[in-house]
């Protein structure tokens, strides 16, 4: 084929598809099946002019990307290819929605796909990932990075997602911090909040959510309803951290720091 026609049919592509290319959307740009496609995407590869991220998955090099460079600098833009159906979530998203100063490297994910890594590096970007059943892929808002449509957590979700798994917001301590943070946003709606944790269907996140408010004296109707919900059992405030004393009546096994407003 004259190099004409291979720089034309490389600029269709991109035209087609933008820097992220998969093996199907080459085939309906150039017309072919999926095996000349990716025999194409391959040698494109070779060439330097993609890079390989994962099986039938390339970015596009930038002419003046040197050795090294990534060639998607935002990670959050893999999202869509890499967990669809899924969303950012955890602290991550909570540093979206300004409940949090602290920037963790990694981009949390949670995403329908089956996970057999909880802790995915692509390109030099890491991912935390967990999986979600698709009836529980709710409460996302969409945003736009480059031309990428990525889902992220809603305020609402990031907080439910973090009592839920308190790794997800970086342990618990920043959990309590971003909860605080979202009470006193302009996005609070503590409705919404005990509807989705009724949806996530986790007893653990009344006991975290119930415990979290009475420790900072915050009274009121979410915190009954937290003590009208509350399940059999007994969990811990943080699964990571050693939980010596147990606060019966929120069933909560908790560290020795945490005793104070919320002891027995």
């Amino acid at each position: 084929m004259p190099p004409k026609t291979r720089r034309s049919q490389f600029a269709s592509v991109i035209r087609a598809s933008g820097d992220l290319l998969t093996v199907g959307a080459a085939a309906a740009a150039l017309g072919c099946d999926r095996v000349a496609a990716a025999k194409t995407l391959a040698r494109w590869a070779g060439q330097g002019r993609l890079r390989r991220l994962r099986r039938g998955l390339y970015a596009v090099v930038p002419l003046a990307a040197r050795s090294g460079d990534r060639a998607i600098e935002d990670p959050w833009r893999l999202v869509p290819e890499l967990f669809s159906p899924g969303y950012v979530g955890g602290v991550t998203a909570a540093h979206h929605w300004d409940l949090t100063e602290q920037l963790f490297r990694s981009v949390f994910v949670f995403t329908a796909r089956p996970v057999r890594s909880r802790d995915v590096e692509i390109e030099g970007s890491p991912f935390v990932v967990r999986h979600r059943a698709e009836r529980l892929l709710f409460g996302t808002r969409p945003v736009w990075r480059g031309t990428a449509r990525v889902d992220v957590s809603d305020p609402h979700r990031t907080i439910i997602d973090m009592l839920d798994e308190p790794s997800t917001g970086g342990g618990i301590r920043q959990v309590a911090d971003c909860l605080r943070a979202y009470l006193a946003s302009k996005d609070a709606d503590t409705a919404v909040l005990l509807d989705y944790a009724a949806r996530l269907g986790n007893g653990a996140v009344y006991k975290r959510l119930g415990f979290l408010l009475e420790r900072d004296g915050r009274p009121g109707p979410t915190l009954d309803a937290c003590r009208k919900r509350l399940t059999r059992g007994n969990v811990r405030l943080d699964p990571a951290l050693p939980s010596p004393r147990l606060i019966s009546r929120w069933r909560l096994w908790v560290p020795e720091a945490w005793l104070g407003a919320g002891r027995d």
